[in-house]
């Protein structure tokens, strides 16, 4: 009888991981939606400051206890703290809501997903990681998947490209940069305490471009609908993407993160479909086929495989 039982709750808690999963990176893509939804109705960096700042008010009693229980722990981390919040929060905040105003929310997905190929370049470039035969491999079909969603196709140079792709581009080399220092500053501390730290500085950096939007167009900063998008930013793909990211991850470990990776253009889609009417071109399938089979090498390749 205990065997059954086991392989009940085994199966069980797989399907409530990969359920869990599938509601991270739904929550984690509601931001590109949103971003294509409310395009040039609501000020993009007003919703950047608001939506950092309600995540940081939403972690503030993790920082104060994380400071009260380790009150040396951040000491000389406070450049690197903000650093990591201009990458991940400030080049990932309010240039993706000005995006979403020429490009889709599919271009932004599958654009967003290429920061771990980026990462892998990163560490290679600096020795931080050798990159097998395999991933090499991995990474030229990725890139040319991604290629082909960023021109569209169009065989002439500059011909496809969109002003919201290229700041979807520098938003997904911010991330990646943000990737690569998450783990290295504030480590005295709990992710959720860093992610709260790190969304202050991202508010604090949108916060001039806000007052200037703000000021120039307050009918449409000050509305009941921003209101809205503001809490939706800030709690959903803020506040419940980021806490349950933490919790599935010391749950499930590391798997998290490529489950995430890969849901997410896909989640895009069917989001994309539903709310904007946007249906997934031939080109993003066979741009995004290529860019998660080539990313599915790469993060896959197997350890010490001939390179």
């Amino acid at each position: 009888m205990g065997e059954p039982q086991t392989a009940t709750g085994a199966r069980t808690h797989e399907v409530l991981g990969l359920f869990g999963f599938l509601l991270v990176a739904t929550a984690q893509v509601s931001n590109m939606i949103l971003a294509r939804g409310v395009a040039g109705s609501v000020p993009p960096f007003s919703i950047a400051f608001f939506r950092w700042s309600i995540v940081a008010l939403g972690l503030l009693p993790v920082v104060v206890m994380a400071r009260r229980e380790k009150p040396a722990a951040l000491r000389g981390q406070w450049p690197g703290i903000a650093l990591a919040g201009f990458l991940g929060m400030f080049i990932c905040g309010g240039p993706v809501y000005v995006a979403g105003i020429t490009t889709s929310a599919i271009n932004l997905a599958l654009i967003m997903a290429l920061s771990p190929i980026v990462v892998l370049l990163f560490s290679f470039a600096t020795g931080r990681e050798s990159i097998a035969r395999r991933q090499i491999i991995g990474m030229a079909v990725a890139l040319a998947g991604a290629l082909l969603i960023i021109t569209k196709g169009q065989a002439s140079v500059g011909t496809g490209l969109s002003t919201g792709d290229l700041l979807a581009l520098l938003a997904m080399l911010g991330w990646a940069g943000y990737t690569l220092m998450q783990n290295r500053v504030g480590q005295g501390v709990s992710f959720l305490a860093r992610i709260g730290l790190f969304a202050a500085a991202g508010a604090l950096f949108s916060l001039p471009f806000a007052v200037h939007e703000i000021w120039q167009t307050p009918s449409a900063a000050f509305t009941g609908r921003a209101a809205l998008v503001y809490l939706f930013a800030g709690l959903v793909p803020g506040l419940f993407a980021y806490g349950a990211y933490a919790w599935l991850g010391g749950r499930f470990g590391a798997v998290s993160t490529s489950l995430s990776l890969y849901l997410g253009p896909i989640v895009s889609a069917v989001l994309s479909i539903l709310f904007l009417g946007e249906a997934p071109t031939i080109i993003h399938l066979i741009g995004g086929a290529l860019s998660l089979g080539g990313m599915y090498l790469c993060l896959r390749s197997k350890p010490g495989e001939a390179r």
